[in-house]
């Protein structure tokens, strides 16, 4: 079996209204979908984290800089091609866009893997270490609003998402330290002190204003206080990591086991959140959590982008061994967005992929199906109606 060309699918649609976290705010959904077909006619799918221009700069390495490296290789040689692909790019390219790109690439040869086996994803790096998944909801999203009309929308869409039997809900946050507080704070009481509630600032804070929002979290019994400051600031992390008692998540833009190592070490986060999509694939996630596994660190992944990457987390999470393990284990969660009506996880798979039915029907928990590969295929109609060629 040979590898006889990548193709890169970059989707677009625009949203009915802007949503934003404390960056930007943005009127498009993007997704970025890698196709790596054979001379046996299978096909693996694949997706890059990294949305709207990203994901264009991403489509150019994927088939001018990494396609010429790996067309006519044995895609089952998957620690080989990411070996050849990482040391031929290192110069340039050890964090960021080349390693999405590698990403992206890396998770479709997991696919033909499972479908020249006939093997579900989950099988291949381990097997069954669960039945179900936990689901959390992610929404509560900013918008170009003030203060207290955002806290109205947040207070109805926690409602929503509570409703819907998700297990636990995560909201945004970066206005400002004490406008972030009275957000929580809202959401906090609207949704009772027994649901499970995590904050993410997406690196929103120098250390000393996420010093604010981390005391004030402890007193709101909030889950996790997500990527506070920058992810190049370790000591930063390391500090907040021992002066609240909130757990301090993180990682979903950090790149290999490399820069994992680093953050493991540092003792910088309480809970990992590998980007399977951005951080090298499933070839590196499985080093990354094997690192987290060592040093005895939950890792509960970063899920953001379409069914194909919600698909393959599921199967991620399905082998995942419980940690530290006992009788009555804490399990690890999937991500869903729970924000405006996502087509691309939705509408974009050719079979009957529905989280939130399941989540609505089994009391907030998804399990994963056993299609070869990682059980979802793009429909081609769906990708050219959106596909765009900039």
């Amino acid at each position: 079996m040979k590898i006889t060309s990548i193709k890169s699918h970059v989707l677009k649609y625009e949203l009915d209204k802007e949503l934003g976290y404390s960056q930007q705010y943005y009127k498009h959904r993007a997704t970025h979908l890698v196709e790596v077909q054979t001379d046996e006619g299978i096909s693996g799918w694949g997706e890059c984290f990294g949305p709207g221009n990203i994901a264009l700069a991403n489509k150019f390495i994927v088939e001018k800089v990494i396609q010429p490296l790996i067309v006519g290789e044995n895609p089952m040689n998957k620690e080989f091609i990411w070996q050849k692909v990482y040391n031929l790019l290192r110069d340039s390219g050890q964090k960021g866009m080349p390693i999405q790109a590698l990403s992206g690439v890396d998770i479709a040869l997991w696919d033909i893997l499972g479908k020249k086996t006939n093997m579900p994803l989950y099988q291949l790096i381990g097997g069954k270490c669960n039945n179900q998944i936990p689901v959390y909801g992610y929404g509560m999203m900013l918008q170009n609003k003030s203060v207290n009309e955002l806290i109205e929308l947040f207070k109805e869409e926690a409602k929503q998402i509570k409703s819907k039997n998700f297990k636990a809900m995560k909201m945004k946050v970066g206005l400002g330290p004490k406008d972030d507080l009275k957000l929580v704070q809202a959401v906090r009481e609207e949704i009772g002190i027994d649901f499970k509630l995590m904050v993410d600032a997406n690196h929103a804070y120098n250390l000393n204003d996420a010093l604010y929002v981390g005391r004030g979290l402890d007193e709101l019994d909030i889950f996790w206080f997500e990527e506070p400051v920058a992810p190049e600031d370790y000591e930063g992390y390391k500090e907040l990591k021992h002066k609240i008692n909130t757990n301090i998540a993180g990682g979903e833009a950090e790149f290999t086991k490399y820069g994992w190592n680093e953050l493991i070490k540092n003792k910088c986060i309480d809970i990992a959140q590998p980007e399977v999509c951005g951080l090298g694939g499933i070839t590196e996630y499985l080093k990354i959590s094997a690192l987290a596994q060592a040093n005895f660190i939950p890792v509960i992944n970063h899920v953001w982008g379409s069914a194909v990457s919600i698909a393959v987390n599921l199967h991620l999470l399905t082998a995942q061994p419980d940690m530290p393990g006992g009788l009555f284990p804490s399990k690890a969660m999937l991500e869903f967005d729970t924000t405006e009506k996502n087509i691309f996880i939705t509408d974009l798979p050719t079979e009957d992929f529905s989280i939130l039915d399941q989540v609505k029907q089994n009391d907030g928990l998804a399990a994963v199906t056993d299609n070869a590969g990682i059980g979802v295929t793009p429909n081609n109609d769906f990708i050219k109606e959106f596909e765009i060629n900039e």
